[in-house]
């Protein structure tokens, strides 16, 4: 009889196996936690207004024409021109400065980039001595604040003769980027298993196809995010520009909308302004709309066991 019950038993855990489980504790949900997730909502939404609606403000005023950005400042347009773009690309030079920004920031995204994942990856799987001291060196340059080494890197330009020149402008971005560049990417080579490059070097690989060809596409969620966070960066930087770029034909769009608002003075035309600050922002939020998930995914915590 007792082979029986067993047997009854252990059918009964098969087809209902809610059954034999212990029943689920649930979470009681005190007054306290309602406290907190209430303001923690309401500190959140102000927040979120905080940001979009001068956004939306924005692009609303792009639209409009100067005399209705300054008498009814909050009001929809009445009328959608989309001359003020035109007018913005063309006579206020919006085009020339984005283009200047383009090849800028791209070309200085494409060496922070591949420098930084080199360097990151060869302090974290090679041994050798001073390896300790590069990378808190290099860890120590995110604490320097950047206004203090604006003027002596003017100076250091100035005598390379690279002031005003992409190249120098270029050099400078990298310079600023590469050490959280390399501190980002260092976690994501270490916790690379080692056995995966040992296997590419038993097959045959060196060094550099390794890198290349085995560990950077395994880093590949990181190098998005990090690619993400140095174009923000980058496209928004202001200081290092205005300081080192003296040459006009040069200027990139923060230095533009600068330069276009100390020329026109109080004959200001704010609906181009709308505009060009429009079209500034547009690349951004492209960027981070395609690379959201990819972004969420590089930065978040890790689902593999």
């Amino acid at each position: 009889m007792s082979t029986t019950q067993t047997t009854d038993a252990a059918t009964t855990s098969r087809t209902h196996p809610d059954s034999a489980a212990p029943p689920a504790r649930r979470q009681k949900t005190t007054a306290g936690d309602r406290v907190f997730g209430g303001v923690a909502h309401t500190i959140l939404v102000i927040w979120a207004l905080i940001v979009i609606l001068p956004l939306v403000w924005t692009v609303f005023s792009s639209f409009k024409d100067s005399r209705s950005i300054l008498s009814s400042p909050f009001s929809l347009p009445q009328s959608w021109n989309f001359d003020n773009f035109v007018r913005a690309w063309t006579t206020a030079g919006i085009g020339r400065y984005f283009f200047n920004t383009v090849i800028v920031v791209g070309s200085a995204l494409v060496l922070v980039m591949l420098l930084g994942a080199m360097c990151a990856y060869v302090l974290a799987r090679f041994q050798f001595p001073g390896r300790t001291v590069i990378y808190y060196a290099l860890i120590a340059g995110l604490t320097f604040p950047l206004f203090l080494a604006v003027v002596p890197l003017f100076f250091v330009l100035k005598n390379m003769g690279l002031q005003g020149t992409y190249l120098g402008l270029i050099l400078s971005y990298v310079g600023f980027a590469l050490p959280f560049t390399v501190f980002f990417l260092y976690a994501f080579f270490r916790q690379l298993p080692e056995e995966i490059g040992e296997a590419a070097q038993i097959d045959g690989a060196g060094d550099f196809r390794t890198f290349f060809q085995v560990m950077l596409p395994m880093a590949k969620p990181g190098l998005v995010s990090i690619a993400i966070f140095n174009f923000l960066g980058l496209w928004n930087q202001f200081l290092l520009p205005i300081v080192l770029n003296t040459d006009r034909d040069k200027y990139v769009l923060a230095q533009g909308l600068a330069n276009m608002q100390a020329q026109q003075g109080y004959q200001t035309d704010w609906s181009a302004m709308f505009a060009s600050v429009t079209i500034t922002i547009i690349p951004v939020l492209i960027v981070y709309v395609i690379f959201q998930r990819q972004l969420q995914g590089g930065v978040g915590p890790s689902t593999n066991k």
